[in-house]
């Protein structure tokens, strides 16, 4: 274990952005962990996951810990379900696969979302009509002031839409190091109802498909839309799509009635931002080499050289053009650091 100076960030964040780390070091143990965090316990600390959902806008002045522990295992298990547990730095699409290995069912449509698992319930991550909450069981966090072990609790995460605890009381307070999910042995509930998975399921002429069939499905329309990141630098969905109120939502409908729509609530609708940033006319919009990507709106794209300021300029600009053509409001999911 080894602490490293002005170091490299840019293999470190899927943007691929440029930027320097004062210190670095990646640990690989929960006792490494512990000590590095016992013995830096008065420095500036900045914790690193797999860099995907982050945009780097400057140096980080401070130790950058990177969580490297790796493990996956069975805790328990019944009949009907398996409760598995693995560790944060297992990276995410691989611990998906191998889940799907194993015939576990519950994971298979969030295939192919970049990052590491220990980050997933931070962000309550989703994807084809599932999320994070929907399997999880618990997750393990070191506190970075005491170093003491905690275990969180679904109940006790707070998720809500890209949100949870640790976006919010919890923040810049704890490490994930585990993350326990429940998943099927059998009688799997197949979700194939949203967004294009069935018409590509169809395209692959599957009646009756499986998990495989659905992770498959769901990779082959990923990869139709969404760049990848070791080939163009980008962090996936980079805005929240808005929930907004019914009343705003009429006023714009009249406006726009061709506008897309997902009711939440008696009170509320989603609303794509990937639409409203393409009827804004920016899909495929560049500056230098920050631009939104051809096939996705929803994801900004770093083309080789643009620094992370460039970028969220470019978001600030989008965010911008969204609101004066429908008074709409989008977020970043993206961390902005």
């Amino acid at each position: 274990m080894q602490i490293q100076t002005n170091f490299s960030l840019k293999k470190f964040n899927t943007f691929g952005i440029e930027a320097k780390a004062k210190q670095f070091v990646a640990v690989h143990s929960n006792d490494e962990l512990q000590s590095i965090l016992e013995n830096h316990a008065s420095d500036k600390k900045f914790i690193l996951g797999g860099g995907s959902n982050m945009l780097l806008t400057q140096d980080i002045d401070a130790l950058v810990i990177h969580i490297d522990l790796k493990g996956k295992r069975i805790i328990k298990e019944d009949d009907d379900f398996v409760w598995v547990e693995s560790q944060a730095g297992e990276n995410w699409h691989e611990f998906v696969l191998w889940t799907i290995d194993q015939n576990f069912g519950g994971l298979e449509n969030m295939s192919l979302i970049p990052g590491n698992v220990g980050t997933t319930p931070v962000q309550n991550i989703g994807a084809y009509g599932t999320e994070i909450k929907d399997t999880f069981v618990s997750c393990e966090a070191m506190n970075i002031l005491s170093q003491e072990m905690k275990t969180f609790t679904k109940e006790e995460c707070n998720f809500g839409y890209r949100e949870s605890i640790f976006k919010q009381k919890a923040k810049d307070k704890y490490v994930i190091t585990s993350v326990v999910f429940k998943l099927t042995k059998r009688n799997h509930k197949i979700n194939t109802s949203y967004g294009d998975i069935t018409k590509e399921l169809e395209n692959q002429n599957v009646t009756t498909p499986t998990l495989k069939d659905v992770s498959n499905a769901v990779i082959a329309i990923r990869q139709s839309k969404l760049p990848d990141p070791k080939e163009l630098g980008n962090s996936g969905s980079f805005f929240k799509n808005p929930i907004i109120s019914k009343e705003l939502f009429e006023k714009v409908q009249q406006k726009f009635p061709e506008v897309k729509f997902f009711e939440v609530s008696p009170t509320e609708v989603k609303v794509p931002a990937g639409w409203l940033i393409e009827h804004s006319g920016l899909k495929g919009y560049r500056k230098d080499d920050a631009g939104v990507h051809k096939n996705q709106a929803l994801v900004l794209v770093n083309y080789g050289n643009a620094t992370g300021q460039d970028i969220l300029n470019l978001s600030k600009y989008v965010q911008k053009t969204v609101y004066d053509k429908y008074g709409i409001a989008i977020e970043a999911e993206v961390n902005v650091i």
